[in-house]
């Protein structure tokens, strides 16, 4: 009788752990770790994929920059012949609401402002159409611009899986609350670094478009990105400074 209880006492605790593991982050319930939140600057670049060739698009630039109270994200995407594509987006610490997110790039221009109400406005570069933003946004999330950020700052072991809240907003659904999920985490090596290998998926694409994540375990530092859609594929890979 007593082997049985232990027995169901630790499948109860194997359930447990599972589920703990995939529950939804928002800024009100998470694993974030904040001590892996640093300051950081790092280059990627960024390919197309056609046939066996890589053919580079541009260069990916990312900055981090924390204070006490809060993190700043800042992505520049430098294409040649084209001006700067600029993302930035500020979140609270330890908990990352978000608290402003801003994106300019040749076609629209986007600015965020959230709380319980979010209020900004998009801005159609091509029809010059700009448009008042004003959402009831009263829900827990993440901006969508930090959450990949987010992924390399969880607690990331093998099999790990989890959601993440997100908010987004483009100018045909308006805004709109999504899940970003984690599918796997498994263990490797890339250019011979142990690595952590991460799929995700996001409701931004609708899930049709798979995120697959090289972070070193050593250092936390993304070394690189694949991006699949379908029959179009597309790769970034971190910029070594040694």
């Amino acid at each position: 009788m007593k082997f049985l209880f232990l027995l169901s006492a630790g499948l109860s605790l194997l359930c447990f752990t599972a589920n703990a593991q995939e529950k939804t982050q928002s800024p009100g319930h998470n694993e974030i770790i904040e001590t892996l939140i640093k300051n950081e600057e790092y280059e990627m670049d960024w390919f197309a994929i056609r046939d066996t060739a890589k053919i580079e698009i541009g260069k990916v630039f990312t900055k981090i920059s924390k204070t006490k109270n809060t993190v700043k994200v800042t992505t520049t995407v430098k294409m040649k012949n084209m001006p700067d594509w600029i993302d930035e987006t500020i979140a609270e610490l330890p908990s990352l609401n978000p608290v402003k997110h801003t994106s300019v790039n040749t076609q629209r221009e986007i600015n965020l402002n959230f709380g319980k109400t979010t209020t900004g406005y998009y801005l159609d570069k091509k029809d010059n159409k700009k448009t008042g933003i004003k959402e009831e946004t009263g829900s827990d999330f993440f901006d969508s611009n930090i959450y990949p950020q987010i992924i390399r700052w969880l607690p990331l072991k093998q099999n790990y899986k989890t959601e993440m809240t997100i908010f987004d907003y483009n100018p045909v659904t308006k805004a709109a609350i999504l899940k970003a999920t984690i599918n796997n985490t498994t263990k490797g090596f890339l250019a011979g670094k142990s690595v952590w290998i991460v799929t995700v998926i996001d409701g931004i694409s609708q899930n049709k478009v798979t995120n697959t994540y090289y972070i070193d375990s050593e250092t936390n530092q993304f070394l690189k990105q694949e991006i699949d859609m379908g029959t179009k594929k597309m790769i970034m890979e971190k910029v070594s400074k040694d």
